[in-house]
This record gives C-alpha cells, structure tokens and sequence, in this order.
C-alpha cells in the first residue's frame, strides 16, 4: 500500500493560492483593458473638440472649458491607466510566485509518487524472487538432489 504523500494538504493550500492569484490577475487585466479604453475615447474626445469657427464670444470660451475639462480628464485617465497597469504587473509577479511555489510541491508530489511506485515494484520483486527461489528448492528436494 501506498504512503500518502506528506505534503498534500500544503499543495492543495498553494494550488488555492495559485488560483486565487489567477483570478485576481484576470480582474486585474479586465481592469487594465477597461482603463485603456475609458483613456482612448477621452483622447478621442479631445482631438474631436476643436474651437468654434464663429465669432460668438459664449462659444467660444464654452469650447475653451470643454477642451481643458477633456485635457484634465485625460490626465487622469492616464494616471488611472498608469495605475491599473502597475496593478496587473504586481498581479502578474504574485501569480508567478504561486505558481512556481505550487510547481515546486508538484515537483515533490512526483518523485514521492515515483519512489512508491519503485517500492511497490521492489515489494513484489522480493516476492516473486522468494517464491522463485521455493519453487527451485521444491524441485531440488522433489528430484533428490541436495
């Protein structure tokens, strides 16, 4: 019979944080594509706002504000998209190192479940020889020669 391998419940832990950093880099990515969009269409939305060809002073300086209000909406969205983009990095990094610490334990969970296996086929090697060696010693005594 097989040992159970004896770190199991600590691989079971690391494959939960493993997909648990998964699912946080996908929320991250989401985020980050969500960012960059939000980001093109107030850049769009600037190149778009041009000034009035008109002489009428309201106009104008209404076009002025919508300009500068799109300017600063773009810096933010650029700082927002700066910011989710260093988010998914960090994500990207925390998923690398659970999963090189899960792989680590698989590694051990593979050279356990090799070993018993070479135990197991040992076991019944030992057997097989035991009952080899009875059966050419019962010949032995069965022919008479000692």
């Amino acid at each position: 019979m097989t040992r159970a391998f004896p770190l199991a419940g600590l691989l079971r832990l690391r494959g939960r944080a493993e997909e648990r950093a998964v699912a946080e880099l996908a929320v991250a990515r989401r985020d980050e594509a969500r960012a960059a969009e939000l980001r093109r269409a107030t850049a769009a939305a600037l190149a778009g706002a041009g000034l009035p060809s008109t002489n009428d002073a309201i106009a104008w300086v209404a076009a002025v504000s919508s300009r500068t209000t799109l300017a600063a909406l773009l810096c933010e969205r650029d700082r927002l998209a700066a910011q989710a983009t260093q988010v998914t990095q960090d994500c990207t990094e925390a998923w690398s190192v659970a999963r090189r610490d899960a792989r680590a334990l698989e590694l051990l969970e593979e050279r356990h479940a090799f070993a018993e296996r070479a135990a197991e086929l040992h076991a019944e090697q030992v057997v097989l020889d035991e009952v080899g060696a009875r059966a050419a010693a019962a010949l032995r005594v069965g022919s008479g020669a000692l």
